[in-house]
């Protein structure tokens, strides 16, 4: 068995160590694949694991990193053989499995889909689960019946990962977006996306009142708290919001009001335990539909030697866009 260089945290008596090491191939878990990993990216929580804000690792020694692009080096799953581009975004990679922090990892089949045709590895981690967690938050409001007709849609935390991909999606979509930052410097970055509109955060801090003057007909929210309160309170009669964040915490000091008086619904998107065939489906539309060239203008790309302070400055809100963690 060889050794490969990786990410790993574990434990120590002061709380957890992390650090770039040689990892024994020997101790990779469980699975029927192995992938030899290219590329990964930085999310909110990795950055989370990486720092130990939130007890986002389940078991020690873990190698962070929730999604992955790369090639099979060995499987005896059917559905893939060696040389096949493969992607992986979630299904507890980093958390309770050995994650994509590594040059190479072993897991399930069911979890992998073939990498589009039209992305490259690259590409496809500067999409990442930010970006996929994006496309699955506009097909919920479509599914919802929202159209871009209907009025403006509005983006939280939107100098973010799946914000800045949000702007970017919804604007090719149609939509009349609104995009909220408390980095009202990033405004032309913002414009250059697509957004129409740029609001502060400020306006949607405070405590909100249970109904508020209608503004937008939909929205995706990153930040949940006092924001997605707000948020709810402002939307118009029939619209809706599509959740998937808690940078701003996980309560929710909101009323029913929004709800039972103007018919307002609040979509819950989960990105890490999605079906295959609604993977399946947000991978390729984003492959179809997310302007190639202004996926490049939103990323960094890193080597693996700097994810550490990557992470240590996603949580601090310094990283603008997408970045890409290139591990081989």
């Amino acid at each position: 068995m060889s050794t490969f260089r990786a990410v790993v945290i574990d434990k120590n008596e002061s709380g957890q160590s992390v650090g770039v090491r040689s990892f024994d191939e020997a101790d990779l878990m469980d699975g029927d694949v192995t992938v030899r990993v290219s590329h990964s990216t930085l999310n909110y929580k990795d950055g989370l694991a990486i720092t130990g804000k939130a007890p986002v690792v389940r078991r020690f020694p873990m190698i962070p990193g929730v999604d992955l692009a790369g090639v099979v080096e060995a499987s005896s799953n059917p559905a893939f053989k060696p040389g096949d581009a493969v992607v992986l975004n979630g299904w507890g990679l980093g958390e309770t499995h050995l994650g994509a922090y590594a040059e190479k990892v072993r897991v399930k089949g069911d979890w992998l889909i073939p990498l589009p045709q039209a992305l490259s590895a690259e590409q496809a981690m500067a999409v990442g689960t930010a970006g996929y967690t994006a496309m699955l938050c506009l097909m919920a409001l479509e599914r919802h019946g929202l159209r871009p007709e209907r009025g403006p849609a509005i983006v939280t935390g939107a100098v973010g990962g799946v914000g800045s991909v949000a702007v970017a999606l919804l604007a090719r979509a149609g939509w009349h977006v609104i995009a909220s930052t408390g980095r009202p410097e990033e405004a032309d970055y913002l414009k250059s996306l697509g957004a129409a509109e740029i609001l502060d955060r400020s306006e949607l801090a405070g405590p909100g009142r249970p109904l508020a003057k209608e503004r937008w007909a939909a929205g995706i929210d990153t930040v949940g708290s006092t924001t997605l309160a707000n948020l709810l309170s402002m939307t118009k009669y029939g619209g809706a919001i599509a959740a998937c964040g808690l940078a701003g915490g996980m309560d929710l000091p909101a009323t029913v009001a929004p709800f039972i008086l103007r018919n307002v619904a609040l979509l819950g998107v989960d990105s890490v335990m999605a079906p295959k065939a609604l993977r399946m489906e947000a991978w390729s539309r984003i492959a179809r539909e997310l302007d190639h060239g202004k996926l490049a203008a939103m990323t960094t790309v890193i080597p693996l030697d700097r994810v550490l302070e990557a992470g240590r400055a996603i949580v601090e809100g310094r990283i603008k866009g997408r970045v890409v963690v290139e591990i081989a």
